[in-house]
């Protein structure tokens, strides 16, 4: 593969100085700016992201950082994929610039102030990754302070992440509108993630299992089921026909605090996190009982 011009590129920005002066720019020209943050390896669903961004605003940034703060020292950070040369190129046309800082110049030395979220920060992620959340809370605070976009773009895969941050913009009177974006999944429902490439053949098979947990449950409700911990029942049975499959979690929960129900009487968020292969997937569908 041909590597790709300058001219080809979306506009390569590296240090907080250069993102602040083009948007700055940017605003002078009374232009809208649209902001999705990533870790790279990006797919389908961060383009999702990237393109409702460009079909809203004027202009679009994109952040890549694998973002070390987020991670606990047994978790992948040292083996989550890299791919900016992909990245950019799948960028290309629908990207005016990319955000790719260094560590020193998101966590230069002497950095001493984080960002501990709690409410929607504490259950089922915050229980089972502590510090997880601080470091997201933290990286998304400063990254909005740096680009100061007028929308931000997040994907629902990633649920309590998003309650977690729209949570902080709310505390902190961020002036940054939040904007939901749907699961994008594989033909199969798999739905789209980065840690995907970590599995063989087999266990990518063996992951389609999730959504089908998840489709059980919406069966369910929708059966008139009403019971959450008969639905929870019917997923983890799904969840553990697959072999190798160890359960994290598997939880219905309300979708503004994210603490269990007992009976399902509004929406509600089912939320898995399952290990296939070692690999930790997580998913979420939410379950809305007809009227």
């Amino acid at each position: 593969m041909s590597p790709l011009s300058a001219d080809d590129l979306p506009l390569l920005l590296n240090t907080v100085n250069e993102v602040r002066a083009w948007t700055a720019e940017a605003k002078r020209r009374g232009e809208r700016i649209g902001f999705v943050p990533t870790m790279g390896a990006l797919h389908e669903g961060h383009l999702s992201l990237v393109r409702a961004s460009r079909a809203q605003c004027d202009r679009t940034v994109v952040s890549i950082y694998v973002n070390p703060s987020q991670f606990a020292p047994h978790e992948d950070f040292g083996r989550y994929p890299r791919t900016l040369e992909s990245d950019l190129r799948q960028l290309a046309d629908v990207a005016e610039a990319v955000f790719v800082p260094n560590d020193a110049e998101i966590y230069p030395p002497g950095f001493a102030t984080w960002v501990e979220p709690f409410g929607p920060a504490e259950p089922l992620e915050g229980e089972r990754r502590p510090g997880h959340f601080r470091g997201v809370a933290t990286i998304v605070l400063k990254l909005f302070q740096i680009v100061a976009p007028d929308v931000a773009y997040f994907g629902q895969k990633d649920f309590q992440q998003l309650r977690v941050i729209e949570q902080m913009r709310d505390d902190f009177h961020l002036p940054v509108e939040i904007r939901r974006c749907p699961i994008v999944r594989e033909p199969d429902g798999l739905a789209m993630s980065s840690r995907n490439r970590y599995l063989s053949a087999e266990g990518r098979r063996s992951a389609t299992v999730l959504f089908r947990a998840l489709e059980t449950a919406a069966h369910l409700v929708s059966q008139g089921e009403r019971s959450a911990a008969a639905i929870e029942a019917a997923v983890r049975a799904v969840l553990l026909s697959a072999a190798g499959a160890e359960i994290d979690y598997a939880a219905l929960v309300d979708p503004l605090h994210l603490r269990p129900v007992e009976r399902i009487v509004a929406p509600t968020l089912c939320a898995l996190a399952v290990r296939i292969e070692n690999t930790r997937l997580i998913d979420n569908m939410l379950l809305e009982p007809p009227n």
